[in-house]
């Protein structure tokens, strides 16, 4: 499974780099690379990565959709010139946080349930904390949130350890590597929001 770790990671680097730009190409990375890890992770043993890869697919097709359509969807008021742009960058509302720390709590649980019930996974609180917080970060990104890139900071380095730990170095890398580049992503966001 090397060779797919290998791809993966290079298909990563090019979806960190389209989502560092927030070009709506980052959406059609996020197809392929899912692909690959199902594998990997499946092959680790890391079954809630595994099953979080399904949820990209889906997530993908939704950020492709509202990032398109958002926009003009979610505000009546908006120009035919405005309505035809992209989704704008913008920040999380305070209820919003409120409900997804619920949300991202009762995933956790579950998910863990389940593993710790169902498989043989070494690592079930750990598999299970990153993957809730990475679905609560891909439907942050679907909404063109800002501090999307802040919850990612935590479920990046929290992973590179993880992963470490499992033996899957590459990805180890590359996961380091997105928890820097995390925080430059949200820099930029910062500015491309304030140019907006």
């Amino acid at each position: 499974m090397n060779y797919l770790e290998i791809i993966g990671t290079i298909v990563g680097l090019i979806y960190l780099w389209l989502e560092y730009k927030a070009s709506i190409w980052l959406w059609v990375a996020n197809v392929v690379m899912p692909a690959i890890y199902v594998m990997v992770y499946y092959d680790a043993g890391l079954y809630a990565d595994f099953g979080i890869n399904i949820y990209y697919l889906i997530i993908s097709f939704y950020g492709i959709y509202y990032w398109w359509k958002g926009r003009k969807q979610h505000d009546a008021k908006l120009t035919k010139e405005e309505a035809q742009e992209e989704l704008p960058i913008t920040r999380t509302p305070m209820q919003t946080w409120k409900q997804l720390a619920v949300v991202c709590t009762g995933l956790l649980v579950v998910i863990a349930f389940i593993l710790i019930q169902y498989t043989d996974s070494t690592v079930p609180w750990m598999d299970s904390l990153t993957t809730a917080l990475s679905i609560v970060a891909m439907w942050m990104l679907a909404r063109k949130y800002v501090e999307q890139w802040l919850v990612w900071i935590v479920v990046d380095a929290l992973s590179a350890g993880l992963y470490v730990y499992k033996g899957l170095y590459f990805t180890a890398g590359l996961y380091a590597l997105y928890t820097v580049i995390a925080y430059f992503g949200y820099k930029e966001w910062i500015r491309l929001m304030k140019e907006a």
